[in-house]
């Protein structure tokens, strides 16, 4: 694209959220690059940031001046801009986003801007309770691997780790196709700019995040709706099967139901009948291009699965070791636990900060699959403790390595651990990534 940089030139905008995942680093960088006046504010201090914030504080860089209001925010910062960035998580009640909202400054996020900006490009949007990372990524390794006969480039942006899909403005061309995972955080941006995908993918609704929702579940779905609220007459909207009572009758899009049917003899190494639904409406997309069915077939079967949903990492003395790190909710721990529990042979290391959500059925699968649990400290580890009978045995660990060390103690030849947190990181870890970093190194250490 063209003439981007004219539109943040000499542009006094605050980004409000640097964070330590590399999106907000991302794009307050092509900021800084495209010589926009910078105020940079996060709740998180400047010890907390300094990865972050050391990136965007080297003159050679040529960024130039930057200012940090860090460990708070400032009403005044929110007066005197001409646009604010947002990152995800920002409270539903923001005094700070209700102050730029008085005084007529936009609100704009990177995702949704970027949609914006490039109007030419071709948006497939992904979201979902579960689901949207594998199916995003199922839809990108496809695509990407028929760029050739596609004769267009395939580029990968929204939540994804260390991805900012702002910068790709540097990167696309008309026609060009950009699949972005899509949260009901960034989708926030989307209602705000009255824009949707031009091929959504919705994969399913569950309660989650209740605890920034204050258990308005309506608010939740408010949010995910964008994904297909503003679509017009020849995009494309993928469900699956049990999305279809929760879609509108009225939409314009053209609505896909996707069946695992048509997959379910494919070779795919992800395990689990949910997996099997995501890789459904993967292909209903690729569909969309006429990309044809041997080739979408042979980009399946190369795939390689995705770091932390339901990953095999190993196997010590006959017992595998699954990371399952991004299941941050009972239901997604369940379907874990559904795909890879054929007899109650599962040690299940779980546990971490409560969202709000009913635990009755997770105690259920958990007496159903499991041998044995080892928790996590958090606050959603104490509701589970307090509220609910644990009929299986279980212990409660120190940290990581020590939740480890006791599920190898447990397991015996033909059983497996699986690492399927079900709940949020933030008792221990600044976000899940870290968490899913530790695991990972934990296991590889082992003997």
């Amino acid at each position: 694209m063209t003439g981007y940089k004219a539109q943040f030139k000499g542009k006094k905008i605050t980004v409000m959220g640097l964070g330590l995942l590399g999106r907000g680093l991302g794009y307050t960088k092509f900021l800084a690059e495209c010589g926009a006046i910078l105020t940079v504010t996060d709740l998180k201090t400047k010890a907390q940031l300094a990865s972050s914030v050391k990136a965007l504080s080297s003159p050679k860089q040529g960024f130039g001046l930057i200012k940090f209001v860090l460990g708070k925010h400032r009403l005044e910062d929110f007066r005197n801009a001409d646009m604010i960035i947002k990152s995800a998580g920002v409270p539903l009640d923001s005094i700070y986003i209700k102050e730029a909202q008085k005084n007529n400054i936009p609100i704009e996020m990177d995702a949704s801007l970027f949609a914006q900006m490039a109007p030419e490009v071709i948006v497939i949007g992904v979201t979902g309770t579960r689901g949207k990372s594998m199916t995003t990524m199922l839809i990108y390794e496809i695509l990407k691997a028929n760029e050739k006969f596609l004769k267009r480039n395939v580029h990968l942006g929204g939540n994804i780790r260390g991805v900012a899909t702002l910068p790709l403005l540097k990167k696309v061309k008309d026609g060009d196709i950009v699949v972005m995972e899509l949260d009901s955080w960034q989708l926030q941006g989307f209602g705000e700019a009255n824009i949707s995908p031009d091929i959504s993918v919705f994969t399913s609704f569950m309660p989650d995040h209740m605890n920034y929702y204050k258990d308005d579940l309506k608010k939740y779905f408010a949010d995910k709706a964008n994904i297909f609220k503003y679509q017009q007459k020849g995009d494309v909207l993928v469900i699956r099967p049990n999305m279809k009572k929760l879609i509108p009758k009225n939409i314009v899009a053209d609505l896909i139901v996707a069946d695992k049917k048509d997959v379910i003899d494919w070779k795919f190494i992800v395990p689990g009948s949910h997996q099997l639904e995501n890789l459904s409406c993967a292909v209903e997309v690729a569909k969309q291009f006429d990309i044809p069915i041997s080739n979408i077939k042979k980009a399946v079967a190369d795939f390689k699965g995705m770091e932390g949903r339901l990953q095999f990492v190993t196997e010590i003395k006959g017992v595998k070791i699954y990371n399952d790190n991004n299941a941050t909710t009972p239901e997604a721990t369940m379907a874990g636990l559904d795909a890879l529990g054929k007899e109650k042979n599962i040690i299940l290391i779980c546990g971490g900060n409560d969202k709000n959500l009913d635990l009755k059925e997770f105690v259920k699968a958990m007496s159903k699959y499991c041998k044995s649990v080892i928790l996590l400290e958090g606050t959603g580890t104490k509701k589970l403790i307090t509220n609910y009978q644990l009929r299986i045995t279980n212990e409660k660990a120190k940290n990581l390595k020590d939740a480890v060390k006791l599920a190898l103690g447990l397991a015996s030849r033909g059983d497996i651990i699986l690492f399927s947190p079900a709940f949020s990181s933030f008792s221990q870890w600044n976000n899940e990534y870290e968490r899913n970093d530790e695991f990972m190194k934990i296991v590889k250490g082992l003997k």
